[in-house]
């Protein structure tokens, strides 16, 4: 081991008393860590009277320590860790720079001694303190103290735990908000959707309108054509009638042949005195003058002679 201000090395078991290790008054800027852990037996550890500013956080793995002395050195904090020194039961830091200590002291659950006099401690913490001038008012010192830090302890872990909860809260706000927020778009693309659906669906309606109008416009256009063909069809009734008015006639003119040859038999022929005769002969005459009078006939001639 060297002293602080690189004096001759020393070994530690030359220091080492059955289980007391006495490092006080070595000058020592820092603790020897690696060479106490070899020396499982060292429970009480004297580094009293140093020149100790801090100790390092691998102190705390010590943890065979029972009885610690760090009094009059010019320590400012102890590591965030000390609590882990569980077996400790004497802790004496009397004349240090503390003030305050780990929230991890009070994890210290075997401690029954503690000496903080002439710290420039926390007004609260040095009114739990008190003094400690004697064994009764040392060994009260460390369950106030103790009360204390599991008092500040709960209280952190309180404060954390509403943290986490707080903080749980609003994960859970920002969750909600994010399912609200896509529900809120589902329901937009939902809507948007259906508008594009309904847009395409009067679009399709449209266009199949126009294309019935359009086949109704190109039938109407197929059909129109025939209907001259068709118009000629009334036509029809007037052939018919010129038909049955030329058989009518040819009816007649036969009739009126025989009866023309039946006259000129008559008239020529020595049977013109006969009573037949003179009947035809008046008969032929009469019939005559009507036909001459007749307007149906005459206008069935005039349209036979057109023809």
């Amino acid at each position: 081991m060297a002293r602080g201000g690189g004096g001759k090395g020393l070994s530690l078991k030359d220091k080492l008393e059955g289980n007391e290790l006495d490092l006080s008054l070595c000058d020592l800027n820092e603790v020897p860590v690696r060479e106490l852990a070899t020396l499982p037996k060292a429970t009480i550890l004297d580094l009293s009277c140093n020149n100790l500013v801090s100790l390092p956080s691998d102190f705390c793995s010590l943890m065979h320590l029972v009885k610690l002395d760090l009094s009059k050195n010019r320590l400012q904090q102890l590591p965030l860790d000390f609590g882990r020194l569980v077996n400790l039961q004497h802790l004496d830091l009397l004349n240090n720079r503390l003030v305050t200590l780990p929230v991890s002291f009070a994890q210290l659950k075997n401690l029954k001694w503690l000496d903080l006099k002439d710290n420039p401690l926390d007004p609260v913490l040095a009114k739990v303190a008190g003094d400690c001038l004697d064994e009764k008012q040392c060994k009260q010192a460390a369950v106030k103290v103790l009360q204390h830090m599991k008092a500040i302890q709960s209280e952190q872990d309180r404060q954390r735990q509403q943290k986490l909860q707080a903080e749980r809260e609003m994960e859970k706000k920002r969750e909600a908000e994010q399912r609200a927020k896509e529900a809120q778009e589902r329901e937009v693309r939902k809507r948007e959707k259906a508008e594009e659906k309904e847009r395409r669906r009067r679009e399709y309606d449209a266009q199949r309108a126009a294309k019935q109008e359009m086949e109704k416009k190109t039938k109407k256009e197929t059909v129109q054509p025939r209907k001259p063909a068709s118009s000629s069809r009334p036509a029809q009734p007037a052939r018919h009638r010129q038909s049955w008015s030329r058989s009518v006639l040819r009816v007649l003119l036969c009739v009126l042949l025989c009866v023309l040859l039946a006259v000129a038999a008559c008239k020529l022929t020595e049977l013109r005195r006969q009573p037949l005769c003179v009947s035809i002969s008046t008969l032929f005459e009469d019939v005559v003058a009507a036909l001459q009078n007749h307007k149906t006939l005459q206008n069935m001639l005039q349209q036979n002679s057109q023809q």
